[in-house]
């Protein structure tokens, strides 16, 4: 069994004396571990760092076995996130997320090219919120928990969207939450691509995306909690609110 593909380092970990399985997101296969021969000496620890991106061939007698990885680096990001603590966090968030949720070795084509994008974007402080919070939507909607934020639940209408039902996350309006708005999460423009996207709404966009990560896609994985990388991007992108 043998194949080739583009991914995302997620994690690492060491294996025997020098050797370490890694953990990849890859474009075709999906979450894929794999052996690296020698992964943990001076030649590739430098290079295996969570966040790479990885020319990986994978090899197996069969498919079932953990197989093993030869991997060609394409461009390390660690670069991108040294000087930038906001980096570093969101970083961590997105391989921790991705760890956290994706089933071993089921493709998400779609949610592979957008991690790949909002990666790219590290450094970029100023945009890279926003692009984490609409990747944050992709990977609800990858999961089976996406939001359906276009229409009201209740009257059907497109305009005044105000809320989301924290149950169904369907948009609710201000004429159709009535006396049940208290109970439904704002919903802010940003969420919608609307408008502008100061840092309150994002933070706003991120608490809504954040309900959905721990109370309906965080049971799925068998009632464990979100990883606490998310939690520490939250907090480190609230200091500058």
């Amino acid at each position: 069994m043998e194949w080739r593909d583009l991914g995302i380092l997620l994690a690492t970990r060491r294996h025997g004396e020098g050797s370490a399985v890694i953990d990849v997101f890859t474009a075709g296969h999906g979450r894929h571990a794999g052996l690296v021969r020698g992964g943990a000496g001076r030649r590739f620890a430098p290079l295996l760092q969570p966040g790479a991106q990885l020319d990986v061939t994978w090899r197996a007698r069969l498919p079932a076995q953990l197989g093993t990885y030869r991997v060609e680096p394409m461009r390390s990001r660690a670069g991108l996130v040294m000087d930038s603590r906001l980096a570093l966090a969101g970083l961590n968030a997105v391989t921790a997320l991705l760890s956290f949720c994706l089933p071993e070795r089921a493709a998400h084509e779609r949610l592979y090219a957008e991690s790949e994008r909002l990666l790219d974007l590290l450094g970029q402080d100023d945009v890279w919120p926003l692009a984490y919070l609409r990747w944050e939507l992709v990977l609800l909607e990858e999961t089976g928990f996406g939001l359906d934020i276009a229409r009201c639940a209740v009257t059907g209408a497109s305009d005044d969207l105000a809320y989301v039902s924290p149950r169904s996350g369907r948009a609710v309006s201000r004429t159709g939450a009535g006396e049940w708005a208290e109970r439904l999460l704002p919903l802010p423009d940003c969420l919608r691509g609307i408008g502008p996207a100061p840092d309150g709404e994002i933070a706003a966009g991120l608490r809504v995306t954040g309900h959905f990560l721990a109370h309906h896609l965080a049971p799925a994985q068998g009632d464990h909690p979100l990883p606490d990388a998310r939690a520490r991007f939250v907090e480190v992108f609230s200091r500058r609110l």
